[in-house]
Order: C-alpha cells, then sequence, then structure tokens
C-alpha cells in the first residue's frame, strides 16, 4: 500500500503545483526555463504514474474488502464512464457547447471516473486511489474558479460530435479490450 500512497504523493503533488505555489511554476520558467519545467514535471508526472499503477497493483492482492456493491453498480459504473469520455475528449477539442457549459471538462471527466469506480469497488485500496483523486479533482476545480474560468469565443456543436462520437468509441474499446489488458480486470466476458 506504500507505493500505491506514495505514487499518488508524487503525481498527485506535482499536478497541485499551482493549487499550493501559485508562483513557484512562473519563478521556476523565469529563471531556468520552460524547457527546464515541462522536463522536471513530465518526469516527476510520469515516475509518479508508474508508482501508483504499480502501487495498487501491489495493494490489491492482499487488499482488505470494505464492503461489497451490488452487480448493478457496475452497469451505473459503465454508464458514467461513458460521460467520462466524452467530457475527457471534449477537453482535447476546440470548445464546443459540452466544454462550454464544464467549463473544465478533464476535471469532470476525472471526477467522473474516480466516482464511477468509487461506485462499482469496496476494496481499501481501490477506495484509497479514487478518493483521491475525486478529492483532488474537486479542490483543483474550486482553485481554477478562483483564477477564473476560460471563455470561450467560437463554439462549435461538431466538436460535440467528435467528442460523443469519439467517447462512445473509447467507452466501447475499453469494455470490450484496454480495461482487461491495461488494468488486468476484464469488463466484459
Amino acid at each position: 500500500m506504500i507505493w500505491l500512497v506514495l505514487g499518488l504523493v508524487v503525481f498527485l503533488g506535482i499536478h497541485s503545483v499551482r493549487m499550493v505555489a501559485p508562483g513557484f511554476r512562473e519563478r521556476v520558467i523565469a529563471s531556468r526555463g520552460e524547457g527546464v519545467w515541462k522536463g522536471v514535471y513530465s518526469v516527476a508526472a510520469i515516475a509518479g504514474f508508474i508508482l501508483l499503477v504499480w502501487g495498487y497493483g501491489q495493494a490489491r492482492l492482499d487488499t482488505v474488502l470494505l464492503y461489497e456493491p451490488p452487480v448493478w453498480m457496475k452497469h451505473v459504473a459503465s454508464l458514467l464512464m461513458l460521460f467520462s469520455f466524452i467530457f475527457l475528449v471534449a477537453s482535447q477539442l476546440p470548445a464546443g457547447r459540452i466544454k462550454q457549459a464544464l467549463k473544465h471538462p478533464m476535471l469532470v471527466a476525472v471526477k467522473t471516473w474516480a466516482l464511477a469506480h468509487l461506485l462499482a469497488n469496496g476494496d481499501l485500496a481501490s477506495l484509497i486511489l479514487f478518493l483521491a483523486f475525486l478529492g483532488w479533482a474537486v479542490w483543483n476545480r474550486i482553485a481554477v474558479k478562483r483564477r477564473g474560468d476560460p471563455v470561450f469565443g467560437t463554439v462549435s456543436v461538431r466538436n460535440d460530435i467528435i467528442a460523443v462520437v469519439a467517447g462512445v468509441a473509447l467507452t466501447l474499446w475499453f469494455i470490450f479490450q484496454l480495461h482487461g489488458w491495461l488494468i488486468g480486470v476484464p469488463l466484459a466476458t
């Protein structure tokens, strides 16, 4: 469990720099250059991600089951994941109505992903992982709201159509192949 927690601290820590030390990033970029900042940031994020994925895999081997979610909750989680993937894709596209309405669709995607997995998993390792991400995403949304929400110029419904089609495709790919391959837990049998 220690590797999972360490991975979360490193991964979410580097992603929290602007929330805990707003001027730190700018000072590093001013003194060392943007390339150095991006390099350190990338190395820390990748190292944290590897640690948390490996740590979660190790923690799942002997984790404590705190509660057993009802079987139907897995279907609710799958539906939430459909929305999560749509929001994730929308965050990477120019503005559409989805992005305009959510303001920060990546954070909404993370919150939706975490909630879906909290509903479908009742073991201690899962609770630590998904509650950490949910708490971080809520905290981050509050922080970016204080900095000011983005203002979108031209909004195209075409980007929403792309987000929905790509989100559905990603969801199906995850259900039928990627979740089992990447996470080791097949969803479709």
